[in-house]
Formats: structure tokens, sequence, C-alpha cells
């Protein structure tokens, strides 16, 4: 059988649930007997059936009960990621391939989760599964680089995004909003935000664009929006405080409670690693990736703390010639270089 196609399909399935399934990893699942695909399904939304369970009942559907049952015998089970070994929301899926009799199951890469981390390998080789291990495993684990940053690191996966001119600037050096990038990559930074758990900027942001930080030009869930802001200076009626259900954090160093949908965390103090202590707080709500859409001084915060994971830089063919420096990344590695209409999109990963 040709594993890498099989498990290519386990990869497309699985980033269906980019938007969805956070914080758990994205998986697929592909079933395969004689070349022909029996079933095939991806983790549900959070708290709902993993992958391998969605596959499973997709082959009892087709072929029905006793039918699918026999197949399932034969077949071999591709999935992108080691099926779990213990009790969550849902029960260990390493069990339930080996009480349906599944002949082989052939995995992308481990799951570094404590409670996994080839435990569930173990308990199919137990099973008497024959198991085949690291089928495009590189691939497999980028998809979820967010899942494994938050396990390993303790803080979400961090994004850095900005646009900067052809010379370099950032934005005006007066206080004013200054657009830098074409609607192409306007929809395009829409789109991203629909894939990722939350949003941040700062204060300075939040007064002179006053943005929405929604997915208007884009179909899909907003994320949530955190906001630094020590002395309390956005008043409640700039755009990041809308009230269209999604909800917000606001980081500072005075009040420490809820309204609505909005809740204040007090930091004492404040600018004592304030990055660190910021992701440590998201990483305990189960924030798995975070977009900084801040000004110069928030990316560059998170920069010197070296706390970034990708950079996503556009650059544009304007000129200003004045205005505001663009941060400055260290450590960085070009990992992909694109045009957006007439913008560049550069995107980087910290070495």
């Amino acid at each position: 059988m040709n594993h890498d196609q099989y498990m290519q399909r386990c990869l497309d399935l699985a980033l269906l649930g980019q938007s969805t399934v956070s914080p758990n990893p994205m998986v697929g699942a592909v079933i395969v007997l004689d070349d022909e695909v029996l079933g095939e399904g991806l983790t549900s939304p959070y708290g709902g059936p993993h992958a391998e369970v969605n596959a499973i009942q997709d082959v009892l559907r087709r072929y029905g009960e006793m039918e699918g049952k026999a197949l399932l015998t034969k077949a071999t089970v591709y999935v992108s990621l080691e099926p779990c070994a213990h009790y969550g929301k849902t029960p260990p899926c390493a069990d339930m391939l080996v009480s349906m009799g599944v002949q082989k199951v052939v995995i992308g890469c481990l799951d570094t989760f404590a409670k996994v981390n080839g435990l569930g390998i173990q308990k199919l080789k137990e099973g008497s599964v024959d198991v085949v291990v690291g089928i495009l495993e590189e691939a497999c684990r980028d998809i979820n680089r967010r899942f494994f940053t938050r396990i390993k690191q303790q803080r979400p996966y961090v994004i850095l995004k900005w646009a900067e001119t052809g010379d370099g600037y950032f934005a005006s050096s007066q206080p004013e909003q200054r657009w830098i990038t074409n609607k192409a990559s306007k929809q395009l930074v829409h789109k991203w935000r629909s894939e990722e758990d939350a949003i941040l900027i700062g204060k300075n942001t939040a007064i002179i664009d006053n943005p929405a930080l929604t997915t208007r030009m884009w179909n899909g869930k907003s994320p949530k929006r955190i906001l630094i802001d020590k002395n309390l200076e956005v008043s409640a009626d700039h755009a990041i405080f809308a009230q269209d259900g999604v909800d917000v954090f606001v980081f500072n160093a005075l009040k420490d409670e809820g309204q609505n949908h909005i809740r204040y965390i007090a930091l004492e103090n404040f600018d004592l690693y304030l990055p660190q202590t910021i992701l440590y707080q998201l990483y305990l709500m189960d924030i798995q990736s975070l977009i900084v859409e801040g000004g110069a001084k928030t990316l560059q915060l998170f920069i010197d703390a070296g706390l970034w994971d990708e950079a996503r830089v556009f650059t544009t063919q304007a000129e200003w010639g004045v205005g505001l420096r663009a941060p400055v990344l260290t450590s960085r590695k070009l990992k992909k270089k694109e045009k957006v209409s007439s913008d560049i999109l550069h995107t980087y990963t910290k070495i």
C-alpha cells in the first residue's frame, strides 16, 4: 500500500478541524482495505469523538454493523497522530481499535502529551495490532505545532504579524491609522484569525487604530481578544469591547474582575516578565495559539523575550521615507516567501 498517499489524506482531513478542535490536536484517520478507502474521519469539535472513532463509525454507516465490523478485522487504519491511551472527554482510541479487531495501524507521529507519549502504541501492540510509525512524520508534527508547543513549553504557539513598507517603516510617526497592505492581504489576515484561538494588541493600537479584530472578511469564527492596557486607558466604546459573543481579556495593573464577556486580569508586577506572565495565563485558559497584531512596541516585547514561534511579515512596494521603524527579528529563518497580489509575504520561524 502507498502509506504516504493515505497519510496525506489524513493530514488533509485533520486540517478541516483547524478552527474547532483546540485545545485538542488536529487529527485525521483513514481506513483502508485492499487499496480501497472504507471510511475516514477527523477529530470533532472539542469534547467530541476523535478521528479514529469517526472513521470507524463511517465504515459502519457505509457497510452496516455486521459487514463493517468484519471488514475492520482485515483493514489498516491510518492516523496522523498516535491514538490516545487515556480517558479524557472520550475513552481511549487505542483500546477502541483493539476491541474492533483492527489488523494494522499506521501512525504519522507520536503524541508527546504525557498521558499518551508511546502508551497508545504500547496498547496497540499488546492487543496484537501491527504498528508502523513515522509516515510523513515531519508534516504530521508540523500541523500540530501549536499543540506540541503548548504541551512542551506551557504557553500558546505565538504568531507575530505585521506589515512594513519597502523601506522598512511600520507606522506613521503621528498617532494616526495608515494602511500599508492591499485588500488581498487584509482578507488573508482575517483567514488567519479564524484559525487561531486568540489575538493580542496593546493599548496604543486599540486607541489609534480601533480594530475590531474580527473575521468580517472571511467566513470563520473570530478569535478571543487580548488587550494589554496597564492603566485601563482604552474606553468601553472601542471596537475591541464590542458585544459580539467573543471573550475579551484585559491584562492590567488595576482591576481583577469579570464583566459579562470581558475579563480584567490584574498583574501584581505588571512590568516584570510581562510577555511570559501573559502567555502562562493564556496557557491556563486552554488557549493554544495566539496572533500578536500589536504595535511595534508590543511586537518587540515578544521578540526581545524570545517568545515567538512564527512571524508573518508583509512588505509593500510603497516607500514612506519617514515614520516608525518596523520591529527587528532576531534568530530568524525564512520558511516561505510568496506574493499576495502586490504585496510580498515573508514567513519566518525562530531558529
